[in-house]
């Protein structure tokens, strides 16, 4: 009898055809992972050894995998979630355990460790820690939890505070109680984006994977009908009307590199990171393309103009940033760019129009190149994910939009992020 032949098949990471989501269930989980799908496969080799099996055994799914979900209709994709069910999992060993006092900041670095992972969308499957790889297990992992809850229980475990009060480590919970599997949802709240408290960070488990994303508040649908809520082991107290004394997640600071990393010649990630910093505070208007690593007049104007924003004139408004530019840049202080000459118009080649900038698709941007680029996407047949519009402000369903014409260019990962580049552009209006 000839030895069986087997072939190695690692399918792309972000795949969801059918035969990828198969393997990704039957084949053993990475190191650290939880061992059941391990030893299936192990158990089904055996047999098919010991009883003289020569053809390929058939396909195997899961226990309780569920079917391939549909396209969803909704403007954030619809994210089922499984019942409550103990650590380790519905056939495993709950772990007896309480469920300690935690940290704002011990919250957000759970919740980071799976964004930085990627762990997978599922409400099926169990990752390494024992937590259930769905939205619900996610917020149960993230506050350390003896078991993994679900919507319609996670409220127990917190108290009800008030928008004013969300602090880094809360959550937004929303569940439908007429069909918890549907519209159901909960993130982490991981700080306001900006003064105006209308976009903050959020921290989630969704297909295709963690992540963490600037999302308009509450979310972006069925906004109106999530509440608020704060864990009651919280070291510091819960009550959203008691001072908190707990440290809220510390930002990414980045020390001034040296005015030898900007001006003509430069090419680095600080000029992409001033750039991007310059964006946000009003600098969008001098980019058409970028902001990128190698130093350009886009950089110089917009530099100039924040500095003019200050008051500053003469050497000290010369486009080139230093020290005291870049410390009110990373720290959001100072005065935002109102005024100013915009950057030369984007040119046209071919009857196509010239791509604005990559700072016109972000969130919260509202312009015309949103819409433009919106009732192209309609267009070519890439509108499914448009509930409304398109318009001009930026949301998830033009992101998702241009990740599906992305994807069926062929491109995989950060390729397909669905932020419009100049390529994506060109390809569009072509």
């Amino acid at each position: 009898m000839e030895t069986p032949v087997f072939e190695e098949i690692d399918p792309a990471n972000d795949c969801d055809c059918p035969g990828c989501l198969h393997w990704r269930r039957v084949l053993p989980r990475p190191a650290g992972g939880h061992p059941a799908a391990t030893r299936a496969v192990i158990l089904a080799a055996a047999a098919s050894t010991a009883f003289g099996i020569v053809h390929a055994a058939p396909a195997f799914a899961a226990p309780h995998a569920p079917a391939r979900p549909g396209a969803p209709t909704a403007d954030e994709p619809d994210t089922p979630q499984g019942d409550k069910a103990p650590l380790h999992g519905p056939g495993g060993k709950p772990a007896v355990i309480k469920a300690p006092a935690t940290t704002r900041a011990d919250i957000i670095k759970r919740a980071k460790q799976w964004v930085a992972a990627r762990v997978p969308y599922s409400m099926s499957e169990y990752w390494g820690d024992g937590y259930r790889q769905d939205c619900s297990g996610f917020v149960s992992m993230a506050w350390n939890l003896p078991g993994n809850e679900w919507t319609g229980s996670l409220d127990q475990y917190g108290v009800r505070i008030a928008k004013e009060d969300l602090q880094p480590g809360d959550i937004l919970l929303f569940h439908n109680p007429a069909n918890p599997e549907q519209g159901s949802h909960v993130v982490i709240f991981g700080g306001w984006t900006d003064y105006t408290h209308t976009y903050y960070l959020a921290y989630e488990e969704t297909r295709p994977y963690a992540r963490k994303q600037a999302t308009p508040y509450a979310y972006w649908s069925n906004s109106s009908r999530y509440l608020a809520y704060r864990y009651k082991g919280l070291a510091g107290g819960t009550a959203g009307t008691e001072p908190d004394t707990a440290k809220p997640e510390a930002p990414d600071v980045t020390p001034f590199p040296g005015a030898a990393y900007f001006g003509p010649g430069a090419n680095n990630k600080y000029v992409t990171q001033l750039g991007r910093m310059l964006v946000e505070r009003g600098a969008a208007r001098y980019y058409t393309s970028g902001p990128g690593p190698r130093w350009t007049d886009a950089d110089r104007r917009a530099t100039q103009a924040f500095q003019e924003a200050q008051g500053w004139r003469g050497k000290d408004a010369d486009g080139l940033p230093g020290a005291q530019t870049w410390a009110l840049l990373i720290t959001g202080g100072g005065k935002d760019i109102t005024t100013g000459a915009a950057g030369p118009p984007a040119p046209s080649s071919h009857g196509v129009p010239g791509y604005p900038g990559r700072a016109m698709f972000r969130p919260g941007a509202t312009n015309k190149y949103v819409t433009q680029l919106g009732e192209r996407l309609v267009k070519k047949g890439f509108g499914k994910y448009y509930t409304t519009g398109p318009g001009p402000r930026w949301g998830e369903p033009d992101r998702r939009n241009v990740e599906a014409f992305q994807r069926a260019q062929g491109w995989r990962g950060g390729a397909a992020d669905g932020y419009p580049g100049p390529e994506t552009w060109r390809r569009l209006f072509t």
